[in-house]
């Protein structure tokens, strides 16, 4: 039988079964980690005299040679093996004799696909950390252009108040900084060796899984071989913080997509990042940002799907359902587990996929600046600032507020802007209002009342910015 568990079965596995039950389909990407996991390993069971010198340098030596089949491409996998592992030890086997049975010793495959995982989680987590600083350095240039750009600020997606687009911008900078510490923290909570950990009780062999850790670059070992084989924590952890960036990424794709739009008109997509329509000639699509928008949801289905499958039940049900009954797969290690790598392996690629073409697809934005900040004083946006006027000449908010509507539906009913009102019309609703109202009323004098930290004075950008290029030196 070609099953390395097969001395206890008489019978060969059902073809359906064998399709049903193989994984290699989408653990083969692993291999990387899992020849630099056996290696390790060949080499401490030669520190616990489980093999000899010559036992372990002919081990090392075939799975050297078998990591250069696969990095060649000319490795044949072979489907009934099941898995990554398998396929690798068999060549093993085929390369250098019996003696690459050996190589089994003491592991399991449950904590050797724990270790290939969280090895792949790492180096996964420092690409993203990467692609997310690249992505807020092209959002500090572009900032960094626009610190005086006035343009209108959104609530209810109705216009609310002046900003400037750096602070706009500067908005995703600093959330994709969170998304950086929450990755940080995910590979943190990772940098556990599994190995050694077994099947589900330890060893039985004297590793030193200390030196162990130190040869795979893990920061310690695991405390615990029953956590060690049994959870997904990191995987689930890591398709959370995907999750979340990837909702920022749809955000920051909703604001581009929809200034691009003839009715705001705020930014012009290059046509390297556009296309067209099959019918109407006219058309450009910014459909790079649409599809960044769009592949958020396969982040956040990835995180439910996963929830899901550990618990053993059907794709279906909502997150908290999910969390909440997660217990329900016993301990230790369980096949359902199995399926962690789809979702998992799909959340690494979309989210590698967005980082790749969001830098250049920013550098690439024309923003049209006169646009946004003829916008940022159109519809009543300095409202508030004859509220706080009125405020400084010493009336409660609550009553400026009700004057201010006030004035506001006078506007309206005249069809002008809130400056255009005569000082006699204005003085009507208070008589706190003076010649200097008019000053108070501008875009400029919006923006740099709002001085605090923070806040969207340029004064306060300025500052902002400086704090947003140190993080990119961190």
């Amino acid at each position: 039988m070609s099953k390395t568990w097969g001395g206890r079965f008489s019978q060969g596995t059902d073809a359906a079964a064998e399709r049903f039950t193989a994984s290699l389909a989408f653990d083969r990407r692993l291999w990387p980690q899992d020849v630099a996991g056996s290696i390790a390993w060949t080499r401490a069971l030669a520190r616990a005299r489980v093999l000899t010198d010559a036992e372990r340098d002919a081990i090392v030596k075939g799975l050297e040679a078998v990591r250069g089949e696969l990095e060649a491409g000319t490795f044949s996998f072979r489907p009934e093996l099941e898995d990554i592992h398998t396929n690798i030890e068999r060549r093993l086997v085929e390369l250098i004799g019996e003696v690459g049975g050996k190589l089994h010793t003491g592991r399991s495959r449950n904590d050797q696909i724990a270790l290939d995982e969280r090895m792949y989680l790492k180096d996964a987590v420092t690409r993203a950390r990467d692609g997310l600083r690249a992505v807020q350095a092209a959002l500090v240039a572009r900032a960094g252009e626009t610190s005086a750009a006035p343009m209108p600020g959104y609530t209810h997606l109705q216009r609310a108040q002046p900003i400037v687009l750096a602070h706009h911008l500067l908005a995703y900078v600093f959330m994709l900084e969170r998304d950086r510490e929450r990755l940080a923290g995910c590979a943190a909570r990772a940098d556990r060796l599994p190995l050694g950990a077994a099947a589900l009780a330890g060893t039985a062999f004297p590793i030193d899984r200390e030196a162990l850790a130190r040869e795979l670059g893990f920061g310690g070992v695991t405390s615990n071989s029953l956590d060690a084989v049994s959870d997904r924590d990191y995987v689930l952890e890591y398709l959370a913080a995907a999750a979340i960036t990837g909702m920022h990424f749809s955000r920051l794709a909703a604001d581009l997509t929809l200034w691009a739009t003839a009715e705001f008109g705020f930014v012009e997509f290059s046509d390297a990042f556009a296309t067209g329509s099959s019918i109407m000639p006219q058309k450009k699509n910014p459909d790079v940002a649409e599809l960044m928008r769009g592949k958020t949801g396969r982040v956040f289905g990835s995180l439910v799907a996963l929830l899901t499958v550990v618990k053993g039940q059907p794709l279906y049900g909502n997150l908290v359902a999910v969390l909440t009954t997660m217990k329900g797969l016993p301990l230790a290690y369980n096949s359902d587990m199995q399926e962690d790598k789809q979702p998992f392996f799909d959340s690494v690629d979309t989210l590698e996929a967005v980082l790749g073409v969001l830098p250049p697809l920013l550098a690439s934005l024309t923003f049209r600046t006169e646009r946004m900040r003829a916008a940022a004083g159109e519809h009543y946006a300095t409202a508030t600032d004859l509220a706080d006027y009125l405020v400084r000449k010493g009336l409660p908010f609550r009553q400026a507020h009700e004057i201010v509507g006030k004035i506001v539906r006078l506007a309206l009913e005249r069809g002008v802007a809130l400056e255009a009102l005569p000082l006699d019309a204005l003085r009507g609703f208070s008589p706190l209002i003076e010649a200097d109202v008019l000053e108070a009323l501008t875009v400029d004098a919006s923006l740099r009342a709002r001085a605090v930290t923070g806040g969207t004075a340029p004064a306060a950008v300025a500052r902002a910015l400086a704090e947003a290029r140190a993080l990119l030196g961190s």
